[in-house]
């Protein structure tokens, strides 16, 4: 019983350090020049739309793009946690993090 205690609070100070480290962590994703970032959480911290995409841009297009870069970057997001868990030897949580 003892040992089983001190797996589960080894695995619990795991956590703690794996979503302090997704915190800090920055993913980019992009999709027509156009960059999204989010932390390692999933947060959407910035979006760079660079001058060139704006020229003569269709605004359906531009809505198009950044809502692609924003999912390419999220899905990354979720890639680096379910890698960080399989560091920890555990199955991904799905987002819970």
């Amino acid at each position: 019983m003892k040992q089983a205690l001190e797996q589960a609070q080894r695995m619990q100070q795991g956590l703690v350090r794996i979503q302090e480290e997704l915190a800090g962590a920055r993913v980019e994703g992009s999709a027509g020049g156009l960059k999204a970032t989010v932390t390692g959480q999933g947060e959407l911290v910035g979006i760079s739309i660079p001058p060139e995409a704006l020229e003569g841009a269709d605004p359906d297009l531009l809505e198009d793009m950044i809502l692609a870069a924003v999912r390419d970057a999220v899905e990354k997001s979720r890639e680096l946690q379910a890698a960080r868990m399989r560091d920890l030897g555990m199955p991904s949580l799905g987002g819970l993090l």
